[in-house]
């Protein structure tokens, strides 16, 4: 039974770079997977364990060519990079066009 590392998050803009970097990993890795908000909401809250729990239940045809170990740190490890480069481009367009700052 996996148990959550923290609680669910919600749409948030931080979750949503999250999931979006999931995307472009699965596509960056031709496994032709998209989570929508609904499939990584159920699975963000374990981490590492919802890749695999995902990978075991709906990608178990993958487990007949590779470990699952091998596949959730490929995944998370490409993760990581895109969620890098994302993160880098909005800081980027938010460092061009800062927000106004009210007057005190």
């Amino acid at each position: 039974m996996l148990q959550p590392l923290h609680p669910p998050a919600t749409a948030d803009t931080a979750s949503e770079g999250h999931r979006h970097a999931y995307n472009t990993a699965f596509q960056e890795l031709e496994l032709g997977w998209h989570w929508d908000a609904e499939t990584f909401a159920r699975l963000q809250p374990y981490g590492r364990a919802g890749v695999r729990s995902y990978l075991e239940g709906q990608q178990a045809h993958l487990l007949r060519a590779y470990t699952a170990d091998f596949l959730v740190d490929l995944i998370e490890a490409t993760k990581a990079r895109c969620h890098e480069r994302i993160a880098a481009a909005v800081q980027a367009r938010v460092g061009q066009n800062p927000q106004p700052r009210l007057a005190a």
